[in-house]
């Protein structure tokens, strides 16, 4: 028996431009794209209160922090596919529903292991969300021109999101629990699911990708283990661990790609990437992740443990990332229009990677003003990431969207887990080079403190507190170290970025147009 499966664009059928409802639909699917990427930051303003009220193993808390982004991470291809074969808003429906179940379940959480479930559930939830808001977009958008506006919007509301995330549970936590940060989601994904029914027309692909069991395997195995190395390796080194899942990720990826050249409708097309532009949108949204995760990671960090700001102050100080995000991402597919999509995606990394330097280059010891200055530019940078969403779903059929949606959500992931590991790797390795233990151990610190205060700012932070007037001192030339990481990292980041932009300047064609990428 064969299932009918209509045309993706019938949503639009008779409508220049798109479906009637397409910028009230728009309205949706950013304001839940805004709560997933809230949840991936909010956490880290909790952390502290669950972990004195749960008391987790450092393991656990290591799980209660990863787990969300492995599930996501995992699932955003076999959920893609799903979405496009049973149909779009069902999958958005769905994904909703389990954020809200989650969400609402953490009120009889009273272990790190419920937590930890909760944590895996939310990442199902916006592994359903996340890809279908982009391929809705494409659905609803016939217009190149006016879905690359609306993929502006888009981008501007994950700016949003990612900084966001600690000024509301900074808010939530002056007044309740940690339970607060995930209870949040629940009104909100209720009053989404009720706009998506009135407001969004359901749509599939005409020719949906086939549920291939083993490639479903293949793909969450694959995935999963992948961001698991990135993170282990980061965290504990090379070690027999860590160098078995990145062996694991890469054999059962690649077993991935060529079943997926093999077959005429593939759970993920990754033919796609056939297309030059469509490179160059994915390594700039890979690259502009990588950039946003470490900076809200290590400023966050610096604020909190250095100028003892509390989680409040210290979230309404990350501001202007999304400041910068929202001036530059709407208004970047009208100036593509102007001086072409290549400067666009070339100049916004560009300009993020000033950001970084910015904090090389600023007098030290370095001032709030100057990280406040590199979280602008980055936003602004993040003009490029508005543009190469436009590209890389031009870049694909109405019919493989989801694919695109896939890919494009599957470099922010894996740009945010190399974010954190890759420059903050090189951030720990500053920080520690700056605190020999030699000068520990005859500033009086123990021998098993030193490599406590050696592994974190928080860590020295502890030690110092245990060894009364001598740890004055200590705390002083932790946090000396710390700022100091900070500024290489601008360093080391500027330069990823500038490279990244010259890459892709060189991939992009020179006559890339917006209105007609498509063609």
């Amino acid at each position: 028996m064969t299932t009918h499966h209509p045309r993706t664009d019938t949503t639009a059928a008779g409508h220049p431009g798109g479906h009637p409802r397409r910028w009230a639909g728009l309205a949706v699917l950013s304001a839940s794209l805004l709560v997933v990427v809230m949840d991936m930051t909010i956490l880290n303003v909790a952390l502290p209160s669950l972990t004195a009220d749960l008391q987790p193993s450092s393991t656990q808390q290591l799980w209660i922090v990863d787990v969300y982004s492995l599930v996501l991470a995992g699932l955003l291809v076999p959920a893609s596919a799903l979405a496009e074969r049973f149909g779009r808003r069902r999958a958005l429906l769905t994904g909703f529903a389990l954020f809200a179940i989650a969400s609402l379940t953490i009120l009889v959480a009273d272990t790190s292991e419920h937590v930890i479930a909760v944590r895996a559930l939310l990442g199902v939830g916006g592994a359903l969300i996340m890809p279908t808001t982009l391929s809705l977009i494409r659905s609803l958008f016939t217009d190149p021109v006016e879905r690359a506006k609306a993929l502006g919007v888009w981008a501007a509301m994950a700016a949003l999101g990612g900084a966001l995330g600690p000024v509301v549970g900074g808010l939530l936590l002056e007044r309740f629990d940690w339970h607060a940060a995930f209870l949040v989601n629940v009104p909100i994904m209720v009053v989404a699911s009720v706009a998506a029914l009135v407001l969004l027309p359901e749509s599939r692909s005409a020719t949906p990708p086939r549920i291939d069991l083993p490639g479903v395997a293949l793909s969450v195995v694959g995935m999963t283990a992948f961001v698991y190395a990135v993170k282990h390796l980061a965290k504990s080194g090379v070690d027999l661990e860590g160098v078995a899942a990145a062996i694991t990720a890469v054999v059962l990826l690649t077993l991935f790609v060529r079943r997926c050249l093999r077959v005429e409708a593939p759970m993920l097309e990754v033919r796609l990437f056939v297309g030059r532009a469509f490179r160059a949108g994915v390594l700039t949204a890979l690259a502009t992740s990588i950039a946003m995760a470490a900076l809200l990671l290590l400023g966050a960090q610096w604020l909190q443990l250095v100028h003892g700001w509390s989680p409040l102050q210290t979230g309404l100080a990350l501001l202007p990332l999304a400041v910068g995000g929202l001036i530059g991402s709407p208004l970047a597919p009208g100036v593509a229009q102007r001086i072409g999509a290549r400067a666009v995606l070339a100049g916004g990394l560009a300009v993020g990677g000033l950001g970084f330097l910015v904090l090389f280059v600023a007098p030290h010891p370095l001032s709030y003003a100057a990280l406040a200055v590199a979280l602008l530019l980055v936003g602004i940078g993040m003009a490029s990431l508005a543009v190469a969403s436009a590209v890389i779903m031009a870049g694909a059929p109405t019919d493989k969207a989801g694919s695109a949606a896939a890919i494009e959500e599957s470099s922010y992931e894996i740009g945010a887990v190399l974010g954190v590991a890759v420059l903050g790797s090189v951030a720990s390795a500053i920080y520690r080079s700056d605190l020999p233990a030699s000068d520990l151990t005859a500033a009086g610190v123990g021998a098993g403190d030193v490599d406590a205060a050696r592994e974190s700012l928080g860590g020295a932070l502890e030690v110092a507190d245990g060894l009364g007037g001598p740890g004055a001192t200590l705390a002083a030339d932790a946090a000396a170290a710390f700022t100091d990481s900070l500024a290489w990292t601008g360093l080391a980041g500027g330069v990823l970025l500038l490279v990244t932009a010259c890459v892709v300047a060189r991939l992009t064609p020179k006559d890339l147009d917006l209105s007609d990428a498509e063609h």
